[in-house]
């Protein structure tokens, strides 16, 4: 962190559906360039930014064809459908003048390099973002789990978690409880011990372990990416 108290190094984890738009589900186009033009914002300040991104846009219409499916089959197909939304970012992020290059825990050299850390190190230092898909590689993980591992492989001061027309961490599910009391700070500890919807346990406990604040805020916000990078408290931050 800089002495302004912005960062310099982010790990931003953006959720499927905060690519969705208005859609029910899918890609909505100007949704992602109004992402990738906050992202290059604070790209073009000299943040270093790697993002993991997830896939419930997508997986949305294909849960009718998971239904009864296999574990580890029906997680495979989502972390290609990871693969299908960080190609659209990246090049809607290029279309916004910020080089990318998209790296993918799955093999799939025509379209992506494989993940090698120091590799993605070298393209953060070389002023390049890093989107990272295909999750873990691994079923029975969480893109929530591969953006604290990534974090921490990469050495990035915070991860970002850019939610879908959520203003933060809630005591409950606002939707669908009226009495759900928004809270501005909490630790891991709290956040896994009260089951609260930060992050799963397994994400939460590496951000732990490796002493990662969890900034959880409204993507909907313009400039909201740019806003907790400076330093700015908006949303809630999940702290040791």
């Amino acid at each position: 962190m800089t002495e302004s108290g912005g960062y310099r190094r982010i790990l931003l984890k953006l959720s499927g559906e905060s690519l969705m738009g208005d859609l029910e589900y899918g890609t909505d186009p100007k949704r992602v360039q109004s992402v990738a033009k906050q992202i290059a914002q604070i790209h073009a300040q000299g943040v270093e930014v790697g993002i993991v991104v997830g896939a419930g846009n997508i997986y949305r219409g294909l849960a009718g064809a998971a239904e009864g499916m296999d574990r580890a089959t029906a997680d495979y197909m989502g972390m290609l459908a990871t693969v299908l939304n960080a190609l659209a970012l990246q090049d809607a992020l290029e279309t916004a003048g910020a080089p990318t290059r998209v790296q993918s825990a799955i093999t799939i050299s025509e379209v992506a390099e494989p993940y090698i850390r120091r590799k993605a190190m070298r393209h953060l230092e070389k002023g390049r973002i890093v989107v990272f898909a295909g999750g873990t590689g691994n079923p029975f993980f969480t893109t929530d789990t591969a953006a604290a591992l990534r974090a921490a492989e990469i050495r990035a001061e915070a991860v970002l978690m850019a939610k879908n027309g959520v203003q933060g961490v809630f005591t409950a599910d606002p939707a669908l409880d009226p009495d759900a009391e928004f809270i501005e700070q909490i630790t891991h500890m709290e956040a896994i011990e009260k089951r609260l919807k930060v992050m799963d346990a397994t994400a939460l406990s590496l951000c732990l372990e490796n002493g990662l604040p969890i900034h959880v805020f409204n993507m909907s916000d313009d400039g909201a990416i740019a806003r907790v990078v400076s330093g700015e408290r908006i949303g809630t931050l999940v702290i040791t």
